[in-house]
């Protein structure tokens, strides 16, 4: 039998999603790979998106977009990317009823996994690296980038947080990154100490930011947030000033003024991987893969695991993922 995890209507994910059995998928079909599935990620987007979900469903809807896992077989005509081969570990993503133990998976979404990588970091390894290329990429169009300016992000003890500041230590590009405990600076600091660690957690903060920055231009934010925090930023930001939105998690919408982005020529940019999925080329996107592929090999230390949890454990995992305070993502082993 072959257990996956479905909706039919929105709501909260541990009160929604259910998981069903029906049989193991036959053999793959044309451009197809059929992957026995050994681990998927509950990635924050992915219980947003449950929770948005409009309406009620005809027909039970999958969820999940990561897992990692091992080729069983693999359909004719299919376009491989390098060292997929049955019996191999891959990673998969974007793929619709990831969190499932059989996988049905179109051959441009699988990626053979490294063997110096485990399980915990495979099913973690295209999405976060991915977002990490992408929001590089956006920072790298602001002339400050690299010479003068520094980075502001928050939300930097996240999953995608850590490994941007990894990704910025590497190459030597100023950043200050922002939390919102004294506690969660603290823990960042351990991993990071040369890296200036600011908690909105004080009144002051924002000027704490700029005295992290030593006078440098503030050329660009990441924000996965939103709401008040994100008008901070935008008031941090140098004039010709670029703030990149890659996330929701605040509920409330951003309130800023059309002056504050005329009077400094500001720049607000939403941006998610599902728009890099449909806006980049196949060769882009495979350059981008091979990069994220390099990023967990050389930051595979920060693809930290919250808790692995048994499929029959879902709700409980969905929980943790959403937990105030956690360190990494939350595993399902199906």
């Amino acid at each position: 039998m072959n257990r996956r995890v479905v909706h039919t209507r929105g709501g909260a994910p541990a009160d929604v999603l259910t998981v069903i059995e029906e049989p193991e998928p036959a053999a793959p079909g044309r451009g197809q790979v059929l992957i026995r599935t050994t681990a998927f990620s509950v990635h924050p987007g992915d219980l947003q998106a449950i929770e948005a979900y409009p309406g009620k469903a005809a027909q039970p809807v999958p969820v999940g977009l990561e897992a990692t896992g091992v080729v069983e077989a693999i359909g004719s005509g299919a376009r491989l990317a390098p060292g997929v081969e049955v019996g191999c570990r891959v990673a998969v993503f974007p793929q619709p009823g990831a969190w499932s133990q059989w996988i049905v998976a179109d051959a441009g979404t699988v990626v053979a996994v490294p063997d110096e990588l485990s399980d915990e970091v495979a099913a973690q390894m295209l999405a976060n690296p991915l977002t990490t290329v992408m929001l590089r990429r956006e920072a790298q169009e602001h002339l400050a980038f690299g010479y003068d300016g520094l980075v502001v992000q928050t939300a930097a003890g996240s999953s995608v947080g850590r490994l941007v500041t990894g990704v910025c230590r590497f190459h030597n590009l100023a950043l200050v990154n922002v939390v919102r405990s004294d506690r969660g600076a603290a823990e960042l600091r351990k991993r990071f100490p040369d890296v200036p660690v600011v908690s909105t957690e004080h009144a002051g903060w924002a000027d704490e930011v700029r005295k992290a920055a030593g006078g440098r231009p503030v050329g660009v934010a990441f924000d996965p947030i939103g709401g008040k925090l994100a008008e901070s930023l935008l008031d941090l930001l140098t004039p010709g000033g670029k703030l990149v939105s890659y996330g929701q998690i605040a509920e409330e919408a951003i309130p800023v003024h059309a002056s504050t982005l005329l009077n400094k020529s500001l720049t607000l940019r939403g941006k998610n991987i599902g728009r890099w999925l449909a806006e980049a080329s196949a060769e882009r996107r495979a350059s981008d893969v091979a990069t994220a592929k390099q990023i967990a090999l050389g930051l595979k230390g920060q693809f930290e695991v919250a808790a692995t949890y048994d499929l029959g454990e879902l709700a409980n995992a969905v929980e943790h993922a959403v937990r105030p305070g956690k360190v990494g993502l939350v595993l399902v082993r199906p």
